[in-house]
C-alpha cells in the first residue's frame, strides 16, 4: 500500500472534528467579515483542551485581502505592513483571539523565503479547518498548511545532531529553534512537550515531510545558521512590533499580554492603571523588564 502523500495527511488532520463550540465560534468569526472571509483555521495548545471555559482559543481568519476585509483605515495598512492583524472574540461564553492574513500572506509566510518563523512553525503542529467559504478556499488553506513542515525541516536539518536516536528527537530540535526565534513566554520544556503530547501524529508526518523538503535547495550548516540569526533578529522584533499593535486592537491590550505571559511562564505580573491608559508606552516599557527577568525568552 502506497503511503499517504503529505497533502492527504495535511487534509485528513485538518478535517479532524472539532468541538461544536469551536465550529460555531468559527463561523461567527467570518461571518464579520461576510465580503472577505475565505477560511477559519484553529490551532493552538487547545486544540488539546476538552475543557475549553475559562481558556483563549486561537484562529487565524484567512481573507481574500485586507481591503476587502477592513476598507481604507489603519487595519488594512497595519495587516499588510505588519501581519497579521490580531483581534478579541467572545462568543457562547467562549473567549478568542483571531489573526487575519489574506491567502496571499497565508501562503507566502509558510515558506522558506518568510523573514519569520510565527505561521509556518504553528502550522507544523496539528490544526484544524473549521469553516471554508467554498471548495477553492479549502483547497487553498490545505496548499498553504501543507508547506510548513517541509519548510521547518529544511531549515533545521542541517543543524540537526547526526545522532538522534528517534525520528521525534528532529521534530524536538526543529521546534527549539522556532522558540528561539521569537519571543515566547512559555516555560523550557514547551517544544519536546508538543510533540510528545501526539508522538504518533509527528511520526506518521516525518517521512511524507521528510520527502517534501528535500525538494527545497539544501542549505549548508553555515548557511542554515545564517538564516536562523537573521529570523531570530526579525522574529524577536516582530514580535514586540505586533504586541505593540495589538493593543490599538485589543480592548485591554496591555492585560492580555500579562495574562498571556503569566498563564505560560508562571509569573504574576499586575498591570498599572496608567499603562492601561497608555497601552502602546504601557507594552514598551513592560516587555524590557520581562526579558531581564527571563519571563519572555
Amino acid at each position: 500500500m502506497a503511503s499517504a502523500s503529505l497533502r492527504d495527511l495535511v487534509a485528513a488532520e485538518l478535517a479532524e472534528p472539532v468541538d461544536p463550540r469551536v465550529a460555531i465560534m468559527a463561523q461567527a468569526i467570518a461571518g464579520l467579515y461576510p465580503e472577505a472571509s475565505r477560511a477559519v483555521l484553529f490551532y493552538g495548545s487547545c486544540l488539546r483542551e476538552r475543557e475549553l471555559d475559562g481558556l483563549m482559543l486561537d484562529f487565524y481568519l484567512i481573507v481574500s485581502d485586507y481591503r476587502s476585509a477592513f476598507g481604507r483605515g489603519w487595519y488594512a495598512i497595519a495587516n499588510k505592513a505588519v501581519p497579521p492583524n490580531v483581534f478579541p472574540f467572545e462568543h457562547q461564553g467562549l473567549t478568542a483571539k483571531y489573526a487575519v492574513l489574506s491567502e496571499t500572506d497565508f501562503h507566502g509566510l509558510m515558506g522558506m523565503e518568510a523573514s519569520a518563523v510565527s505561521v509556518w512553525a504553528r502550522f507544523a503542529q496539528p490544526s484544524r479547518l473549521v469553516w471554508a467559504k467554498d471548495d477553492a478556499a479549502k483547497a487553498k488553506a490545505i496548499d498553504a498548511v501543507t508547506l510548513a513542515a517541509p519548510t521547518l525541516f529544511a531549515l533545521a536539518l542541517p543543524l540537526a545532531p547526526a545522532d538522534r536516536s528517534d525520528e521525534l528527537d528532529l521534530w524536538r530540535f526543529a521546534f527549539s529553534l522556532t522558540y528561539g526565534a521569537e519571543l515566547r513566554a512559555e516555560r523550557g520544556n514547551r517544544p519536546g512537550s508538543v510533540v510528545d503530547a501526539d508522538p504518533d501524529r509527528y511520526r506518521r508526518f516525518t517521512a511524507p515531510a521528510l520527502a517534501e523538503a528535500a525538494k527545497h535547495p539544501s542549505l549548508t550548516a553555515r548557511d542554515a545558521e545564517r538564516r536562523w540569526r537573521g529570523l531570530r533578529r526579525n522574529g524577536k522584533a516582530l514580535t514586540l512590533v505586533r504586541l505593540a499593535k495589538a493593543t490599538t486592537t485589543f480592548a485591554g491590550g496591555v492585560d492580555y499580554i500579562a495574562w498571556k505571559i503569566n498563564r505560560h511562564a508562571g509569573t504574576a505580573i499586575e498591570v498599572k492603571p496608567w499603562q492601561r491608559r497608555w497601552p502602546i508606552l504601557g507594552a514598551l516599557i513592560l516587555l524590557p523588564r520581562l526579558l531581564k527577568r527571563g519571563a519572555i525568552r
